[in-house]
């Protein structure tokens, strides 16, 4: 296991504060989460970061010292370093150096399970490489040749150049793939939007719960254990979006989404990379916010969701908050509800599952509306659908065909409005 030594940088604002603390208990954890053991910690108070080496001079000195006294394998830094600190960093310290987003990536790399999740994070990453190549290594500056569009174009040219192509080429083909994969993600969403079914959607910050909370809906309400997802108490457990049908007794049912969890300073490429799978978020008829109620830095987790939030232009679409492992807060084992958008409960005991559904079903009930129905009998087909997908009243068999009283999705009162009696 590498043996990683962390370096912050306070500015003013955050100076001595708990925000300061945060971020650093927050760099331990990814780097653990990326199979590192973090040995030590080094900050720095400035009012402006160095244009050279970030920090400054005396504390690179001081960084290089602690390299050697700790036995540290890398240098980790919980800021972004631009292409000429990288390489001033890695000559002064002769040490590998990473910044939070290259961190970031790399655990993301290791978490991506589908195709999807493996383009996104791979066109990330190499986004964020190609401005990083210079200095990476002794390697790019010797000469290169290889043959069709990735030869040689001159006799002075460096595989620097050579791999920047590559790397150019390989984004463009990736990109491509992508888009196509996002087509057909679109095409499934339209479909799921036509349906009339209400989308509700899992959103939080990294290792919430969000995950465990879809997987006891699903032990409760689904008998299929093969449509659980991956939980790890982890963080970025889960970077694949998952949409399961929920179908609650005696309630309408609805799509339940579960996304890539949030993190302060998310990567702007990966955001941009993970756009068309947060869109499950965007679209949403309702968000249910799931918090680590037992985490000390819950507030600063909710800040960082609802501002991630924002910036997809989600943050208006109608959200319950669920307090997760509240067990571990001493509040015990039964839910305790707050009004009509609060909940206090433990997804991992399933205790506060069903007070939950009540709570998604209020919010959800301004989408459906109460009917009369009378469908002919040729057209069974409808009576089946709205079997499966509204919650049936009362069901009766006529001269003239079925009559149903049922409680229908908005959608489903316009496309059979010529039924309505």
């Amino acid at each position: 296991m590498e043996r990683a030594l962390i370096v912050g940088v306070n500015k003013t604002v955050d100076r001595k504060t708990e925000k300061s603390q945060f971020a650093i208990d927050e760099m331990m954890s990814l780097v653990k989460a990326c199979d590192m053991q973090p040995v030590g910690c080094l900050e720095q108070n400035m009012d402006s970061t160095n244009a050279s080496t970030y920090i400054g001079a005396g504390k690179v000195r001081e960084v290089y010292d602690m390299i050697r006294a700790l036995e540290a394998d890398l240098v980790i830094f919980d800021n972004g370093l631009s292409p000429i600190q990288l390489r001033n960093l890695q000559k002064e310290l002769d040490c590998p150096v990473m910044d939070r987003t290259t961190l970031i990536l790399e655990i993301f790399s290791t978490r991506a399970r589908t195709r999807e999740a493996k383009l996104q994070v791979e066109t990330a990453r190499l986004q964020y490489m190609l401005p990083r190549l210079v200095g990476l290594h002794d390697a790019l500056s010797r000469q290169g040749g290889a043959s069709g569009a990735m030869s040689n174009k001159g006799a002075g040219e460096k595989k620097l150049e050579l791999d920047r192509r590559r790397l150019e080429q390989r984004l463009t083909n990736m990109k491509r793939e992508l888009e196509n994969i996002t087509g057909e993600r679109k095409i499934q969403r339209k479909k799921r939007a036509d349906s009339g079914i209400p989308r509700v959607s899992l959103t939080g910050y990294t290792n919430a719960g969000k995950s465990t909370i879809m997987n006891s809906l699903l032990s409760t309400y689904a008998e299929d254990e093969e449509k659980k997802v991956f939980e790890n108490d982890m963080l970025f457990a889960t970077l694949d979006t998952t949409v399961r049908r929920i179908v609650p007794p005696s309630q309408n049912a609805f799509l339940l989404s579960d996304t890539v969890g949030f993190i302060s300073n998310l990567p702007h490429n990966l955001v941009k990379a993970f756009r068309s799978t947060l869109e499950e978020v965007q679209e949403a008829d309702l968000l249910i916010h799931v918090v680590d109620y037992s985490n000390e830095n819950y507030m600063e987790h909710i800040k960082v969701t609802e501002e991630t939030l924002r910036e997809l232009g989600a943050e208006k679409i109608p959200m319950i908050y669920v307090y997760n492992k509240a067990d571990l807060c001493g509040m015990g084992e039964s839910a305790v509800v707050q009004g009509e958008d609060r909940i206090y409960m433990s997804a991992k005991s399933q205790n506060g599952i069903e007070t939950l559904l009540t709570l998604i079903a209020g919010k959800l009930s301004k989408e459906y509306k109460v009917c009369d129905l009378l469908i002919p009998y040729e057209r069974g087909d409808i009576v089946s659908y709205l079997n499966d997908n509204a919650i049936v009243y009362n069901m009766d068999y006529r001269e003239n065909g079925v009559y149903l009283n049922a409680n229908i999705s908005l959608i489903d009162t316009g496309r059979y409005e010529s039924f309505i009696v």
